[in-house]
């Protein structure tokens, strides 16, 4: 069946949430994507920052069928071997042999799991970032900065307060003894990939501490790999209170988790939160699956590549990049003007997929495993394509 007539059957019995897809998509296979219609493309969005290890990754697909075959689904009421291994490698990776693990699906669903434990503390207020995005769940909505997002389904949980990212007056202002969670980001990808100032998340720790808060971290798109590090924020030896994970913790799987260290992680008790799926042996055994290859070297190499994919595009030197910014494998191309929608669209029609968080930023997030030579041809077309977007413009 082509792809028009697979958008058409998808416009018939699809809620409109998403707009008209652009494209269908029906195999993958490392860094590449092949549309129905047999259209190869260079993926570098990675499913906005899921597919870290790119697609049909056999360690990943070979541990998903294996326990599916065994074992796919009890409830919450048992437990399974993979759940308690992941669970224990997770609290290994935040720093706190304490830790604490609650299973989710996805990462709005790990942020709205951590926003009621903040309401555990006694307290109700949370200090969250302007630009932040932290999903679309009531709760997870309530602490994300985008009036188009939250105005439709006002009122939000309240009593949260937005400060701006990055300013340590503006925040240690809103910090007082009320306040139950400081919920923060390394980088904000949805803003256009912005990271926190040196020093500001060490400066969040320091002011949730003397005011008896919590620092939560949201690391669902920075996390496991994609800014070069296992946790974006330790690069700066803060340990956060709560941290958010999901995305590529599955690699396309359905997963998340909300780890809590310290006297965080004894908040929850039985009957205050709950899932059905969350934490399942499959889900499970892809997030094993996943931090068993990235033990392999792969956090290295995503270092490497994403400081070269950086400079390269810097290096192009084209009139229409003004910054380079981000870190890692989750890099952001601020460009003069309002043109990356455009440019998105051209890329898409060449071949190549990226996407367009901010009217004037381009979101690059390929798999942790491409390689320069991976990534060379969309360099070799960015000219042609900035032209492309522009011929259209004037169209």
């Amino acid at each position: 069946m082509t792809q028009q007539e697979l958008q058409a059957r998808y416009g018939a019995v699809m809620m409109n949430a998403f707009g008209a897809p652009k494209r269908v998509f029906e195999r993958g296979e490392g860094v590449h994507l092949w549309d129905a219609d047999g259209k190869q493309y260079l993926d570098l969005l990675s499913g906005l920052a899921v597919n870290a290890l790119g697609h049909a990754h056999p360690g990943v697909t070979e541990a998903i069928t294996a326990q599916l075959g065994r074992l796919g689904h009890v409830s919450n009421f048992f437990a399974s071997e993979p759940q308690v291994r992941l669970a224990e490698r997770l609290a290994a990776l935040v720093g706190d042999p304490a830790a604490k693990v609650f299973f989710t699906n996805s990462g709005t669903e790990a942020n709205e799991a951590a926003f009621k434990l903040t309401r555990l503390t006694g307290r109700t207020r949370i200090v969250a970032m302007e630009g932040a995005f932290h999903g679309r769940t009531m709760g997870a909505l309530a602490i994300t900065a985008n009036a188009k997002y939250r105005e439709p389904f006002a009122p939000l949980p309240g009593e949260v307060t937005f400060v701006p990212y990055g300013d340590v007056d503006a925040l240690r202002s809103a910090v007082d003894d009320t306040v139950a969670a400081v919920v923060v980001e390394a980088v904000q990808g949805e803003n256009g990939v912005v990271p926190a100032p040196e020093g500001y998340l060490a400066e969040v720790r320091e002011v949730t501490r003397a005011h008896g808060a919590l620092m939560w971290v949201d690391e669902v798109q920075t996390g496991l790999g994609r800014c070069g590090e296992y946790l974006a924020h330790l690069t700066e030896s803060q340990v956060a209170d709560l941290i958010t994970f999901a995305k590529g913790l599955g690699n396309g799987f359905p997963i998340g988790a909300c780890v809590a260290t310290g006297a965080a992680a004894d908040l929850l008790h039985p009957g205050q939160h709950g899932t059905t799926f969350g934490g399942n042996p499959v889900a499970a055994a892809a997030g094993n699956a996943v931090l068993d290859a990235l033990e392999g070297g792969v956090l290295d190499d995503a270092r490497r590549t994403g400081a070269w994919l950086a400079d390269a595009v810097r290096a192009l030197d084209h009139p229409v990049v003004s910054e380079v910014r981000g870190r890692g494998m989750l890099l952001g191309v601020v460009l003069t003007h309002d043109a990356a929608a455009g440019i998105a669209d051209a890329a898409l029609e060449s071949g190549f997929v990226i996407n367009a968080p901010r009217p004037n930023v381009l979101r690059l997030a390929p798999p942790l495993i491409a390689t320069p030579a991976d990534l060379q041809p969309f360099l070799d077309a960015f000219p042609s394509l900035v032209e492309a977007a522009e011929t259209s413009s004037r169209a």
